[in-house]
């Protein structure tokens, strides 16, 4: 697979990655919230994943293809950030809540992060137009393990992003509740719109 392909789809992901959405909420939400970032960004990280698999699979492509198979994904996805949201805005994250919060809250990150990312419907179909313009059909490598390179690159870019953004979240609001809590309610509020549009397309 040639180099300049997968810089050329590097420098477009950076791009998107950069534009605050419902990843960003999260990861702020956590940065503020528990005592690392890791379980959240590594939970978003096991999403992306899942939806790099499906694509590689074929099986994207046939959800895409299926009217009624995507509104019901669609569905899924802006239903979970709605509640994600609501329960983020009604319970904002501060840097003065006790440190990583009651047993079993890092393994419930994880879990809500695969959710943010893998049941996001955007982030399918984003890997559905992306990722085949940047493979060649007729290169040495199989279109899926291009797809599959393709997808580690917009992996490790996310990874490196969400655990900066989540250390600077947590740096700049540790002394500031009042304005983490904003933050977070804001975070919140986005991804409650972001779910809410995605129910009414």
């Amino acid at each position: 697979m040639a180099a300049s392909s997968v810089l050329a789809f590097w420098a477009v992901a950076f791009l998107l990655i950069v534009v605050p959405g419902a990843d960003w909420a999260f990861t702020i939400g956590a940065g503020l919230r528990g005592r690392s970032v890791y379980p959240a960004v590594s939970g978003l990280i096991v999403g992306y994943a899942a939806i790099t698999l499906v694509v590689a699979a074929g099986v994207g492509a046939l959800v895409a293809g299926s009217p009624a198979a995507l509104t019901g994904l669609t569905l899924v996805g802006g239903l979970y950030l709605v509640w994600h949201g609501a329960m983020t805005f009604a319970h904002p994250a501060t840097p003065d809540a006790p440190a990583g919060g009651p047993a079993g809250t890092d393994w419930n990150t994880f879990l809500r992060g695969i959710g943010v990312s893998g049941l996001n419907p955007k982030g399918l179909l984003l890997f559905l137009a992306l990722l085949p313009q940047f493979t060649d059909p007729h290169g040495a490598w199989p279109v899926a393990g291009q797809i599959g390179v393709l997808g580690l690159t917009f992996m490790a870019t996310c990874a490196l992003f969400y655990l900066c953004l989540g250390a600077l979240t947590r740096t700049v609001l540790h002394r500031r509740p009042a304005a983490a809590r904003l933050v977070s309610r804001l975070s919140g509020a986005a991804m409650i719109g972001l779910g809410a549009w995605l129910i009414v397309q």
